[in-house]
C-alpha cells in the first residue's frame, strides 16, 4: 500500500494538554499503538486506513508529557500480522514497554517464543469487520491453546455480537482480556442491557479482564465524556482488580473526532475516584498482567 503523506490520515492531537490529574508512579497505560514509520515497516496490503506515521518516539515522549511510566504496545490492525513495528517500539522503550501481537492462527512454536523474546506477552483476536476480514474462529482457539505460559488473549468486538461470541469466548484457554468493555452504548447507563450483557461475561469466569478506555469513541455526546462517566465507574468499581487503562494513542480512525489526550487522562479519577483504585487501574493491574517478573510474590 502506498500513498504520499497528504493522503495519509492523521488522528491524533499534535499538542495535547497536559492533564490535571496526576498519575501515580510506575502508571501503565495499558493501550496505545504505533503506525510505522512506513518506511521501515510497510502497512498490510489488507490495511483498511492508512495512517501518518506515529512512532515510538512520538508515543514516549506523550507517555511522558502525560505522566505516565510504561506502555502496553497493542499491534494495530494497519500493519496485519507483521508485528516488526510493535516489536521494534517495544525494543526502543529500554524495557519500559510490552506488547500484544497480532498473528496468523498457524503461527508456529518458534515465532511465538521470538515474539516472547520480545516483549509480546498477548495475541489480539478483532471481530470489528470493518476493520478486517472475517475470523476464523475455530483457528483462533488452536492458536490460543499453544500460546507460551502466562501469555492472555485480547478481543475487540462491538456490543451486538457478544451473544454470538460467547461460545467462543467461553471455549478460550488462558486469560481474556476485553478491548474498551466490548464497545457498550454507555447512554444507556451503568445498568443498560449492553453493560448487563458485559458483566454477565465478567461473572462467567474469573480471569476475564476489561479495558475501561475510549470514551472518545463510545461516548457520542463528546467531552467531557458524562455518559461514559457514569456508566463505567460502576464497572471500575465491581471489579476492581480486572481493569486496565490506556489512552488508544494515536486513535486509530478517529480523524473526524480527534481527542485530546490530556483530557482522557483527566477522565481517570471520574471512573476510578480514589487512590486505591487509580493505584489498581494504573499500576497494579497492568503490572500483574504484563510485567509478572517484577511484582513481588
Amino acid at each position: 500500500m502506498t500513498a504520499t503523506d497528504t493522503d495519509r490520515i492523521r488522528s491524533w492531537d499534535d499538542a495535547p494538554s497536559r492533564p490535571t490529574f496526576t498519575p501515580p508512579p510506575g502508571a501503565v497505560d495499558a493501550h496505545c499503538h504505533v503506525f510505522g514509520p512506513m518506511d521501515a515497516f510497510p502497512f498490510s496490503a489488507k490495511a483498511k486506513y492508512l495512517p501518518q506515521d506515529a512512532t515510538p518516539d512520538m508515543l514516549f515522549a506523550l507517555r511522558d508529557r502525560l505522566g505516565f511510566a510504561r506502555n502496553v504496545i497493542v499491534q494495530a490492525s494497519c500493519h496485519g500480522t507483521d508485528n516488526a513495528a510493535t516489536l521494534d517500539a517495544i525494543a526502543r522503550s529500554g524495557g519500559k514497554a510490552r506488547g500484544v501481537a497480532v498473528v496468523d492462527p498457524g503461527i508456529g512454536a518458534d515465532e511465538l517464543t521470538a515474539l516472547h523474546a520480545g516483549g509480546i506477552r498477548g495475541i489480539r483476536f478483532n471481530f470489528l469487520k470493518r476493520l478486517v476480514d472475517d475470523a476464523p474462529k475455530d483457528r483462533f482457539l488452536d492458536v490460543a491453546a499453544r500460546l507460551p505460559a502466562g501469555w492472555h488473549v485480547v478481543v475487540y468486538f462491538e456490543a451486538d455480537i457478544l451473544a454470538e461470541l460467547r461460545p467462543f469466548l467461553d471455549a478460550i484457554p488462558v486469560p481474556l482480556v476485553i478491548d474498551h468493555m466490548g464497545r457498550p452504548d454507555v447512554t444507556q447507563g451503568p445498568d443498560g442491557a449492553d453493560m448487563r450483557a458485559f458483566r454477565a461475561l465478567l461473572d462467567s469466569r474469573p480471569d476475564i479482564w476489561f479495558k475501561a478506555t475510549c470514551p472518545d469513541r463510545l461516548d457520542p455526546a463528546g467531552p467531557p465524556w458524562d455518559d461514559f462517566a457514569r456508566a463505567v465507574a460502576p464497572l471500575v468499581a465491581d471489579y476492581p482488580d480486572r481493569v486496565l487503562w490506556g489512552t488508544d494513542w494515536p486513535h486509530p480512525n478517529m480523524q473526524d473526532a480527534i481527542p485530546d489526550d490530556g483530557a482522557l487522562v483527566d477522565i481517570i479519577p471520574r471512573i476510578a475516584p480514589t487512590t486505591d483504585l487509580q493505584h489498581r487501574l494504573l499500576v497494579a493491574n497492568p503490572m500483574r498482567l504484563y510485567w509478572p517478573d517484577e511484582v513481588a510474590s
